[in-house]
């Protein structure tokens, strides 16, 4: 099941199927679509996602219901976690992955399509499709390579291999190891901007995502388009303001 509960400003998103180490059946890949779209309605100021316990943030597809399906069905349920994971890239407020244990398969490639991934020192992550003659299909062919380079991704899917917390730091995998409980880790790493105006975020997460995607010129195009219109929001004007004053800016999200 999924819980999405709501503490102080942050939305917190909970895989709970421990006794399958939160592995994603098709109803649960839907349940997440769900919440994260609940979120993005609500007065949030950060998505916070992780796994019920200290085995898993979650531990891939549940793969018996992989076998016996036609390619269509095949087909269809590859659609569906990568229209489910690719909502964290429309999502209104930055989505923070908090990895406890394992994240693999696509525990791996929901923790990609997050915003930000923070790992505690026992995560380990990988893309083990290989190892059943498959490949990632939610994702991870297409977010691992703008992360972490073509030769190590290349590298990650063709061998399956898993990488501990200390390696996915210094490749780029993650943002952070962090200590302690893992929700509280998440919104303590999340105030670090969530104090700034939403809007200014969302123009900043646009113009950095799109970087990879687009020639420079196009790129810098897209960047002076960007910081032009939050040149004209009102959060602009009270962070100006606020600087020449030498106080806190007050910032409404307009």
């Amino acid at each position: 099941m999924i819980e999405l509960k709501y503490d102080e400003e942050f939305a917190v998103l909970t895989i709970r199927r421990p006794q399958a180490l939160n592995a994603l059946s098709f109803s649960l890949i839907e349940d997440i679509g769900k919440a994260i779209t609940e979120a993005g309605r609500s007065k949030a100021r950060a998505l916070i996602i992780t796994g019920e316990g200290e085995k898993s943030f979650c531990a891939g597809a549940d793969i018996k219901e992989l076998q016996q399906r036609s390619l269509k069905e095949q087909r269809e349920g590859a659609e569906l976690g990568q229209a489910v994971f690719a909502q964290l890239d429309r999502l209104s407020i930055p989505s923070i992955a908090v990895v406890n244990g394992f994240a693999f398969g696509g525990g791996c490639e929901l923790a990609l399509a997050c915003t930000l991934r923070l790992a505690l020192q026992n995560a380990k992550f990988g893309l083990p499709e290989v190892k059943l003659g498959l490949i990632p299909g939610y994702g991870g062919t297409q977010r691992l390579p703008r992360l972490v380079g073509t030769g190590r991704a290349l590298e990650l899917v063709m061998t399956g291999r898993t990488v501990k917390a200390d390696e996915a730091l210094a490749i780029g995998l993650v943002n952070r190891i962090v200590e302690g409980q893992v929700v509280e880790a998440g919104k303590a790493y999340a105030r670090e901007f969530t104090g700034h105006s939403l809007r200014a975020l969302q123009f900043a997460r646009e113009a950095v995502l799109r970087a990879a995607d687009l020639p420079l010129y196009e790129g810098l195009r897209l960047e002076a388009d960007l910081s032009t219109l939050a040149y004209r929001t009102a959060d602009a004007e009270e962070g100006m303001q606020a600087f020449v004053d030498k106080r806190p800016a007050v910032f409404q999200d307009q």
